[in-house]
């Protein structure tokens, strides 16, 4: 069976035609990077259904590392994020007081799991590559931290396999329509992704 990296993204929401998070991962899929094949996983957003996809496809596919991806609009940079909570809240948009309403996205589950990424070699890497990057210590309470705790609870048997999640900048266009001062090209984003996961190939 080939050494796969499984790369997820999101489908546009909020009236967006377009998501970063998926045009990066659909740019990558197919790649060889050391040896491995990036293997493009688009996922719906909504909490419950997300993180029952990724843990589908990590049983499926039994990938040698996970890489999430998703939209954080209106941060300047790449977010390499360190730590997914039990806590999904369906409630799109809402990270700053969201969670009050929160539910478990694993019933059960520990309150919360380490990214298991190399993160130091990612920031380390991209910084050098004039990528701008930075460490987020909280992956929120949306899907986005839905797929980084579904998949690091899927894997909590399997420490061999690192996991976790990048956040992304709008698009250029994106930000452009909000009105918002933080943006990065989509060449950018999947440069710096694709940097990533060499580092992450690398310890394979």
């Amino acid at each position: 069976m080939a050494r796969l990296i499984l790369v997820t993204g999101f489908a546009p929401f909020g009236g967006e035609h377009t998501n970063p998070s998926w045009e990066v991962a659909e740019r990558l899929d197919g790649t060889e990077i050391t040896d491995t094949t990036v293997k493009a996983l688009r996922l719906p957003v909504n909490c419950g259904r997300a993180a029952r996809l990724v843990s589908e496809a990590i049983e499926g596919l039994r990938p040698r590392a996970v890489l999430g991806l998703g939209q954080a609009g209106g941060r300047p940079a790449l977010s390499v994020e360190k730590v997914a909570i039990n806590v999904a809240d369906g409630r799109a948009s809402r990270e700053v007081d969201g969670g009050v309403q929160g539910k478990p996205v694993v019933r059960g589950g520990p309150d919360a799991y380490f990214s298991r990424l190399p993160v130091a070699e990612i920031l380390r890497t991209l910084k050098k590559r004039g990528i701008p990057v930075g460490l987020s210590l909280s992956a929120g309470v949306y899907v986005c931290n839905s797929v980084m705790y579904a998949a690091l609870h899927t894997l909590r048997r399997r420490r061999d396999v690192p996991a976790g999640f990048i956040h992304l900048p709008y698009e250029a266009a994106q930000a452009v329509r909000h009105r918002a001062a933080a943006s990065m090209s989509a060449e950018v984003m999947a440069n710096g992704i694709e940097f990533a996961l060499e580092v992450i190939a690398r310890r394979l």
